[in-house]
């Protein structure tokens, strides 16, 4: 080709000059060194994916693990609240700094951004589908060995990307016990098939509640269909998680690195 800048690294035209395969995914910033990326996802809201996410990363950073948080729940951003981080995310010429938590976990999110907490992100799919991107390119994360993403529920525009543009090693699916659910979380396992990006396997959250005076569990949401779709995908169950009000209370607080017990400590040690 006449206007062929003889970089292939950057050209997505298949000619027959090509001498190397194109990679569609995004560069990350210059100053990030990323090991690991591992998406969060969930078919619906309100299972408690951030919350796993969270629990996640500050399992991997007690460990000795450096980890980070991309908050790419950009119309419900609420990774910084369960950290209890509010100040404004600064940045220079070369890129964003990630704000950090108490314990040095680093994170990323519009939050972060805008003026005030509260104000509503009212934009097109298309706008925040490129503002998740800019979280991996104009971020400095600088070194991280476990990168989670929290993605919005769903099989949209922001799922779409991260499979597409950003490295993602694997992906947790979280889910709850109802049948609904159960099928909705089939339709984000089967997307993950389609995109090619490997499943390292299921949570389920609200699985049961411990009677703190007999000790018994009951399942309060009826009983689990997590064994269906693990089984019928060949996935691994991780976790179960309990209804436990210590956790809502962490997270409300901003102190969801304090928790004793982090229920996914033995998942995060086989992350990184």
């Amino acid at each position: 080709m006449a206007d062929c800048t003889h970089d292939c690294s950057t050209c997505g035209e298949n000619c027959g000059e090509r001498t190397e395969e194109f990679d569609p995914r995004a560069k990350a910033n210059p100053h990030s060194n990323v090991r690991k990326v591992i998406a969060v996802m969930s078919g619906k809201g309100g299972v408690g994916k951030s919350l796993c996410t969270a629990s996640l990363a500050a399992a991997v950073q007690k460990a000795g693990g450096r980890a980070a948080v991309l908050d790419a729940d950009i119309t419900g951003p609420s990774i910084p609240k369960a950290f209890g981080v509010h100040e404004r995310a600064m940045g220079d010429d070369e890129g964003i700094y990630p704000a950090l938590t108490s314990t040095g976990i680093k994170l990323m999110s519009l939050n972060l951004l805008v003026e005030n907490e509260s104000d509503p992100v009212v934009w097109r799919g298309a706008l925040i589908a490129g503002t998740v991107k800019q979280f991996w390119t104009d971020v400095q994360w600088g070194e991280v060995d476990c990168l989670f993403v929290d993605m919005p529920p769903g099989t949209g525009d922001v799922p779409l990307t991260v499979f597409q543009s950003l490295p993602v090693d694997g992906i947790i699916v979280v889910t709850s016990p109802q049948e609904l659910v159960s099928m909705i979380v089939e339709k984000a396992v089967k997307m993950a098939e389609m995109m090619n990006v490997p499943i390292l396997g299921l949570i389920e959250n609200y699985s049961y509640f411990k009677c703190p005076d007999c000790g018994r569990e009951h399942a309060i949401f009826g009983e689990s269909h997590l064994e269906e779709i693990a089984q019928a995908h060949s996935l691994p169950i991780l976790a179960r998680l309990p209804i436990d009000p210590a956790l809502a209370k962490a997270c409300d607080e901003g102190k969801v690195e304090d928790l004793d017990p982090n229920y996914l400590e033995n998942v995060a040690k086989t992350l990184y």
